[in-house]
Parts: C-alpha cells; structure tokens; sequence
C-alpha cells in the first residue's frame, strides 16, 4: 500500500520503520526532517506538509504531540483536510481528545475519508520491535480491511465507534499513572520498613500487586535514570486528558485527581524534561530512601 505518515517522534519514528520493512511505500513528514533519515535510507520519500505526505496514499498514519498539534496537521494551510478524499482512510494515533477525535474524524468524513482514531501504547521497545498495541475506533469493516497493514506495527484491538480508541488510550494511561505512584509508594514504604529492595521487587511483582508497570518500569527507577524516553511534560499533558475525559463522563476519580497532583509536583521539582518516574522519586526523596539496586538493567528503549 502507499502510505503517508506523519509524526516521526519516539514511538512514529519506529512505527513508521516496521510499515517501510513490511514491504509499504511511506511519504514521510516531520517538523525535523533529521528524523527521517533512516525511513529515506530504505526508500521512503520526504513529503514537507501533511498534505504532500497524503497526496496519493492510501492510508495516512498520523502520531503528533497531542490535541493542538493534531489539529493542525488536519485543520491547518496544507492540512489533510486540503488534501484527503474519498477512499483514503485516516488513521490517527495521537493521544487525542476524544472530542476532538470524532470532530475532526467528522470533517474528513465528510470529504469521502474513512477516519480511524487508534492511539497507542507499549513504550519505545514494543514500537520498535512490532509489539506496540493499538486501540482503534471508527468503522468495523474499514479496520479489519487494514489491518494487516496495522498489526506490521502490533497487535491492534478494535474497540467501537469513533472516539473509542482515544476514551481506551487515555484510560490506559490513567491506570499506568496510578500504578506508577503506587509501585513507588510501596517500594519506598517496603524498604525504609526493613526490607531488602531485591526482596521486596520479588515479592511485589507477583501475585495481587502484579502490574506491567512493577515489571517493566521499576528496572528504570533501580538504575536511576528514571525513564527518559516519556518525560514529565508528556505525562502532564496526557493527565490534563485524562482529568478532562473524567469530566465529560462526569465520573469524580479521586484517585486521578490525587496522582495528577503528584506528577505535577515532581515536575515542578525536577523540571518537565525530566524522565516520567520521578514521580516515584519524588517519594524517595521525601522518605529519604534510595531505590538503587544493582543489576543489568539495559534500558527498554535500547531492547
């Protein structure tokens, strides 16, 4: 298939790569065209606007910084919305406003567009080794007719109608954030209380308190670098979402509220560029705990 794709970030780049070394043709586009170095090297072709990368494709994957950014490669001067007709399909795996996402799924609807919100997760090691999963909403047979092209990239889940992939995603990441601060609490609760922190992991990532998080993010806070491969800023914005969608569906989710309170305050602390489990820091520090713990922790991104 010709493909565009938009957005050549920390999870696109590597998303972008698996759709090239499938066998499909990419146009490309970025704000750092740096970024494309590696797609052009195995025959992708630089498109400089959204509209450009959409001109004759037959899908267009797009995965931007999040609602501003997003609006402006749909709604902008050479926007997909200049550019896309009918039988082209619009995949968007932005972290978006659900709002947003039918809205502007709507518009390109209204141009003959099939328009797919599928957001993502996995971190950069699932990207980039075919394993980022996609929660996808829009129409049912226009997903399963792609989604050979989509599972190149991980495993895909439909989850109904347009907005479902965006409500999904940020439901995903609500819960990562919340495991996040708890895994830090307990871990920091554990060892001041007299525990060996290698016991105490053992222990923890087993049974009631086991979590993806306990598994895969832990190793980032034991070697001290605390994941900087999503740092405070992007938690920050995903959280305004997830505090948002919360209102919408008139739901009170203490717990959130209380856990966007925290990663605010670690970035306050430690600065928004900072790796996103300071949050887990920020309790180390105020307990006056060390999480260091020696062993092979290769960081996920270099798996």
């Amino acid at each position: 298939m010709r493909i565009g794709f938009i957005g050549l970030g920390t999870m696109g780049g590597v998303a972008a790569l698996n759709l090239i070394k499938g066998g499909h043709q990419l146009a490309v586009c970025d704000l750092d065209s740096e970024r494309a170095k590696e797609h052009l090297a195995l025959g992708a072709t630089w498109a400089d606007t959204p509209a450009n990368a959409a001109k004759d494709a037959d899908i267009v994957f797009t995965m931007v910084f999040g609602p501003k950014q997003i609006e402006q490669v749909v709604r902008g001067p050479y926007g997909l919305l200049s550019a896309m007709g009918p039988g082209q399909i619009w995949v968007d795996m932005t972290t978006n406003q659900p709002t947003l996402a039918r809205a502007l799924g709507s518009e390109l609807a209204a141009k003959g567009v099939q328009p797919v919100d599928a957001p993502v997760t996995g971190a950069v090691d699932g990207a980039r080794n075919g394993n980022m999963t996609q929660f996808a909403g829009g129409d049912e047979d226009t997903i399963e007719r792609i989604r050979p092209v989509m599972e190149l990239m991980g495993p895909m889940h439909y989850m109904g109608q347009s907005g479902s992939g965006s409500i999904t995603k940020l439901a995903s990441n609500q819960l990562w954030a919340i495991h996040a601060t708890a895994m830090g609490e307990a871990l920091v609760m554990a060892v001041k209380s007299g525990v060996e922190l290698p016991r105490a992991w053992d222990a923890l990532k087993i049974g009631a308190s086991e979590s993806w998080c306990m598994h895969h993010d832990a190793p980032s806070v034991f070697a001290g670098h605390y994941d900087p491969s999503f740092t405070l800023d992007l938690c920050q914005k995903d959280l305004g979402l997830i505090v948002e969608a919360c209102d919408d569906a008139g739901t009170p989710a203490p717990a959130t509220r209380l856990v966007c309170a925290q990663f605010e305050k670690a970035l306050q602390t430690y600065g928004g560029e900072k790796g996103e489990l300071h949050v887990v820091k920020l309790e180390e520090d105020a307990a006056g705990v060390s999480l260091r713990m020696e062993g092979d922790w290769v960081p996920h991104w270099e798996k």
